[in-house]
This record gives structure tokens, C-alpha cells and sequence, in this order.
């Protein structure tokens, strides 16, 4: 195996520059499957995440002089995982950068969704549906939510942000490349598919039929299950409420109006998880 190629000083004319600035926006992400991840943990993530053929995930690295000394290790990881590492002034890293103040790594990265039909082909026992989710920012959150949770995909519908939007990722604070992501799914799609790889369909709503406490209380939770999480503001519409086979409320026993979407999804999200991980559940680690 040869040595890795030095990485070099890039200037803020310099084309490659331009070329990240772009994945700003969403028809140049589209059209190059490329997106941007900065900060160490996500540049870390996607150095050691590998995508189809083994490659890692991580195309092209801007770094700082300060940040390449304070983490050289991912600097030479990504050297050696075979990304173009660029050294770069503050000035470069204001172009690519998609935050007020950037931590000195801006990574270019491959697109890593995976396709619906693998997910299914793996047999979930949960997954996460984001309907109608809006917010980049609570499409990322509930994304880390998942992964934290155990989840084994989470589904992007195609009424729903892009995976890819900066704010997204950031706010996946890495999670993006824990668990497969489908996405442009269509709703109905996604319940069908689902449903017919033995997937229980919940959607969670404010005002659901049926309660999570009672849920639990009634040992329905245990078996393989997809939570259908919708917009940030009004729910779910009717005819996705429709295609469920429960709309479950989560209890609110104090004073407060209501959950926001990230919070409620980790409350659903990890009550399924612990009745799945209960004795006869899906995910029961209790000898047979």
C-alpha cells in the first residue's frame, strides 16, 4: 500500500472550494450525491463509515492549521482512507462552512441512504417514519434519537426535509452514519412495505385513540413496530393517520400543552424499545 498523499494548502479561488460552497444547496447535493459534514465527530463519522465497495464515505477534507494539529488523527485517517486533504485558512473554511463559527473541519462526503427495499430485506423491528417532517433541525434530532434508541432504519418520506440538509446532519451530531436512511419514500409506500415485513404501524399524534401508557400496559409494544412521526405543527393528516394500525397519543400528566416532535419521537421510540427488549419481546435477550 503506498503513502498517503500530503495534504496541501488550498487557495479560497481555488476551484474545489466553489465546489463545496455549492452543496449549500439542495439541486447541486442532488445532482453531485454529495453533502457536507463539519466538525470532528461528523468528520470522524464519515471517515470510518464505508459505503458501497468498502470506500470510506469521506471524499475531501478542509482543515484549519489548528484544527489538523489538535485532531491529527482523523487528518491522517482520512489520509489514509484515501480523502484529498486540504489545509485552509479561516477565509476557505467561511466559504465551505455552513455554521456562524466553524470548528475547523468541513468534510465533503459521499451519499449514504440506503434503498427501501434493503431495509426491508433485513427484517426490522423498529424503525422511525418522518412523514411530514418539515425542520431540518428535528429531522436530524429524531434521526440521533433513533440510533440512540436502537432503531434499525429510519425513513424519510418523500414529503419530508432533505436528509442532507447542514442543519440535518449537524443536528444528527453523527448518528447519520450509525443506521441505514431511506428517503423520497412515499407514505403509503412505506407502511406497505413495511406492514408486509411484519412491521406494526404506530402513528404518533396528539390526539391518538389509543394511549402509550396503555400500550405498554397491555404488552402490545413488544413486537416489531414503525412509528410514523409527522409535521411539526400540525400532525399528521388524516389519511396518513389512516394507514396506521394504531395512532397512539403520548399521556401528558402535567400542565404542559403538548411535546415537541423530537421529544415525543424519543418517548415512542424507547418505549417500543424496552417492551422489545422485555421478556417476549421481539428483541428478548432472555434464553428461549
Amino acid at each position: 500500500m503506498g503513502t498517503p498523499a500530503p495534504a496541501e494548502l488550498i487557495s479560497p479561488r481555488s476551484p474545489r472550494v466553489a465546489a463545496a460552497r455549492r452543496l449549500a444547496r439542495r439541486n447541486f447535493r442532488t445532482k453531485e450525491r454529495r453533502f457536507i459534514a463539519e466538525g470532528p465527530q461528523a468528520v470522524r463519522e464519515a471517515v470510518e463509515h464505508r459505503g458501497a465497495g468498502g470506500a470510506s464515505t469521506l471524499i475531501e477534507l478542509f482543515a484549519t492549521a489548528e484544527a489538523a494539529e489538535r485532531y491529527h488523527d482523523i487528518v491522517e485517517a482520512a489520509l489514509a482512507a484515501g480523502a484529498r486533504v486540504h489545509y485552509a485558512c479561516d477565509e476557505v473554511l467561511a466559504e465551505v462552512s455552513q455554521t456562524v463559527t466553524p470548528q475547523g473541519l468541513v468534510g465533503v462526503c459521499h451519499f449514504l441512504d440506503s434503498p427501501f427495499e434493503d431495509i426491508l430485506a433485513a427484517r426490522p423491528k423498529l424503525v422511525a417514519v418522518l412523514a411530514h417532517v418539515r425542520d431540518p433541525g428535528n429531522a436530524g434530532t429524531v434521526l440521533r434519537c433513533a440510533d440512540a434508541a436502537g432503531a434499525d432504519a429510519v425513513v424519510l418520506t418523500d414529503a419530508s426535509v432533505d436528509l442532507y440538509n447542514p442543519k440535518s446532519v449537524r443536528a444528527s451530531v453523527g448518528s447519520l452514519f450509525h443506521l441505514p436512511v431511506a428517503v423520497g419514500v412515499p407514505v403509503e409506500q412505506a407502511v406497505e412495505g413495511l406492514r408486509a415485513a411484519g412491521v406494526r404501524i404506530l402513528a404518533a399524534d396528539g390526539a391518538g385513540e389509543d394511549d402509550l401508557d396503555a400500550e405498554l400496559d397491555a404488552g402490545t409494544m413488544g413486537t416489531p413496530s414503525a412509528w410514523v412521526f409527522g409535521n411539526e405543527a400540525w400532525g399528521l393528516p388524516e389519511e396518513t393517520r389512516a394507514l396506521a394500525d394504531a395512532v397512539v397519543r403520548v399521556p401528558i400528566h402535567g400542565k404542559a400543552e403538548s411535546l415537541n416532535l423530537a421529544t415525543a419521537a424519543a418517548v415512542c421510540l424507547y418505549a417500543s424499545a424496552r417492551a422489545q427488549r422485555a421478556p417476549g419481546g421481539c428483541r428478548s435477550v432472555t434464553p428461549s
